[in-house]
Order: C-alpha cells, then sequence, then structure tokens
C-alpha cells in the first residue's frame, strides 16, 4: 500500500496518493508541514520543506497528477491546463518529478485558489 498525505485547504481535504519515488519518501517524511499556495492555470503549487533532484522528469502529466518542482521546491497539484499546455492537458513551466496523484474526482480542487493556508498531514 502507497504512503498518503492530506491536503487541508480552506476547509476542504485532499487526499494524495504517493507513489514509490525518492522523492514522495521524502514528502511523507517531512509531514507535517504548512505553505501557501500560488494559482498557475490550473496548477496549485506551494514550497515544501524538501530539496531532492529530478526523478523520472516529465513537463506533460495528467489531470489530477501531483507533483515536485525541483526548481522552486514545491508541490505542484495538476487539475486542467496551465498557461503553457497546448493541447489541454497539464503541462509545467518545467521538468518535475510526478510524486502521486489526488484521490477522487480533481475537478474538486477548482475551490482552491491564489494565497491559500495549505496544511499537509500524513495519513
Amino acid at each position: 500500500m502507497n504512503k498518503r498525505i492530506i491536503l487541508l485547504i480552506g476547509g476542504h481535504e485532499f487526499e494524495v496518493e504517493l507513489n514509490d519515488t525518492d522523492t514522495a519518501n521524502a514528502l511523507w517524511l517531512a509531514a507535517p508541514f504548512e505553505g501557501q499556495t500560488n494559482a498557475w492555470g490550473d496548477e496549485i503549487y506551494f514550497e515544501v520543506p524538501v530539496e531532492g533532484d529530478l526523478e523520472n522528469g516529465r513537463k506533460v502529466l495528467e489531470v489530477g497528477e501531483v507533483a515536485y518542482w525541483p526548481s522552486g521546491s514545491a508541490l505542484c497539484i495538476f487539475f486542467g491546463p496551465t498557461p503553457v499546455s497546448k493541447d489541454g492537458r497539464p503541462e509545467a513551466i518545467s521538468e518535475v518529478t510526478p510524486v502521486g496523484r489526488l484521490v477522487g474526482d480533481p475537478s474538486r480542487f477548482k475551490v482552491v485558489g491564489d494565497r491559500m493556508r495549505v496544511q499537509v498531514k500524513r495519513v
């Protein structure tokens, strides 16, 4: 069974199932921690207390994927197109490390906006 984290944002709870990458494990071990959201199209990202190298790097992701952005030490949640998307799929500004995916309907994440407090906890 994979490890999971919970994102508490604006009274909403979102569960993320982490994959087996070293970066995902580092995120799980770093929890609990807090941050502040940034919105970029249908991507929310926030700084995390993890520093990691790129693993299995990609720019184009699927709706609901969660990734770590090494350039910004940030966790990125992709729930739709971003300003650099070419075909409607989420696309990061630079390569990211996929670390997991949202559990449930990714469109629920549309309630999250810019500059919201996020708490990250282990499940």
